[in-house]
Formats: structure tokens, C-alpha cells, sequence
């Protein structure tokens, strides 16, 4: 018998759906809606493509609801066919950032070996809410310009929360993989926060 892994309220709209009740998916839609637009923000950076994104995961959900087994949580679930969608518009070039980092030479030293970099602490700074204010500016950018599928894996293992287990369930990829964009996404992020920071005590 296949462990069911959803929440208890989750499980009951699921039931209540694969009987007929409509009401169940609004609920549904209600209870994610909100976090599906926020990663489809986040990963394109356009409202209308969050909002394409959001409405083509609830639809594909409402398709696929009836045969869902229940082996992962729902909300895994969700993420996946967002995800999914993610991907989708990008071969469409519908989101692309005008310039995305080149991980694979930057995150690196001359020698070759991977730079570590610090995120510096501003909280002795007379300046301090200004400059988070800027700090947010740039990474938030920076998180745009990383190369997507760093990008998918940043923000469901670090925004989103996602254990690497499930970032690597949700996207189709192995542990590894996973670990490897993290840490290259994680790298770079960290370089141009002390970049920016460097450049703004020169100023």
C-alpha cells in the first residue's frame, strides 16, 4: 500500500476533488495560489509571466489531481508542475534576464579553485538601513541574472525551504546535481554582495 504523505487537509481536498466537489480545488487554489505566483515571480520577474505560470500549474493540477497517488506532499507536487512551467517559458524566452551569470567562470579563482566569499555584516554601519536597502537591489537582481536552472534550484532549496531531497524530487534531477547548483548559485550570489559592498566603501 502507497504511503500517503500529504497533510491531513490536504489528503480531505483530495478526496473531496476525486469525488466531484469543486469547491475542494478552490480551496486548493486558495491555500497555494499565493506562493505559486511568489516563485513565478521570483524565477522570471514579470508579473504576467508569473501570473501565465500560476494559472498553467492550477490548470495541469485540476488535469492530473485524480491521479495523484499522494506519494509526496502536495504542495511538493505543486511545486513540480510550476516548476515544470518555469522551464516551459524559458524555451519559449519568455523570462530570460537580459545577461545571466556565467557560473562556471565565475565562481571560480584564477587558479581554478572555487573563491569563498563572505557576506558582510553591516549592523556597526551608521547607514545600515539604507544600505540593506540597496543589498536587496542587488540580490535580488543577482539571484535574476543566475543561469536558470541555478536559479530553479536557489529558490526552492533557499527561499522556498525545500529540503534537497525534495528540490531534487521536485525538479527531476539527482542529490548531487542539486548540491552542485547550490553551491555554485550560493558562490556567486556571495562574490557580487562583497563586490557591491567593496565598491560601496570605495564610493
Amino acid at each position: 500500500m502507497t504511503a500517503i504523505r500529504t497533510d491531513v487537509t490536504d489528503h480531505h481536498l483530495i478526496a473531496q476533488f476525486k469525488e466531484g466537489s469543486m469547491e475542494a480545488m478552490e480551496t486548493i487554489v486558495d491555500r497555494y495560489e499565493n506562493q505559486i505566483f511568489n516563485f513565478g515571480l521570483k524565477m522570471c520577474g514579470q508579473l504576467q509571466d508569473a501570473e501565465d505560470i500560476t494559472q498553467d500549474t492550477f490548470l495541469n493540477a485540476f488535469k492530473y489531481l485524480k491521479t495523484f497517488r499522494e506519494e509526496t506532499k502536495l504542495k511538493n507536487w505543486l511545486f513540480k508542475l510550476a516548476a515544470t512551467a518555469c522551464i516551459r517559458k524559458r524555451r519559449k524566452k519568455k523570462c530570460e534576464p537580459e545577461h545571466e551569470l556565467s557560473l562556471e567562470t565565475s565562481f571560480a579563482n584564477k587558479d581554478g579553485t572555487s573563491g569563498t566569499y563572505d557576506i558582510p555584516d553591516w549592523s556597526d554601519e551608521p547607514s545600515n538601513n539604507v544600505l540593506l536597502a540597496e543589498m536587496k537591489s542587488v540580490i535580488d537582481h543577482s539571484i535574476k541574472a543566475l543561469p536558470h536552472k541555478y536559479r530553479l534550484v536557489f529558490n526552492l532549496r533557499d527561499i522556498e525551504g525545500f529540503s534537497t531531497k525534495e528540490t531534487a524530487e521536485i525538479l527531476g534531477i539527482s542529490i548531487e546535481s542539486v548540491k552542485t547548483r547550490l553551491h555554485r548559485a550560493r558562490t556567486a550570489l556571495r562574490e557580487k554582495i562583497s563586490q557591491a559592498y567593496r565598491e560601496g566603501k570605495n564610493a
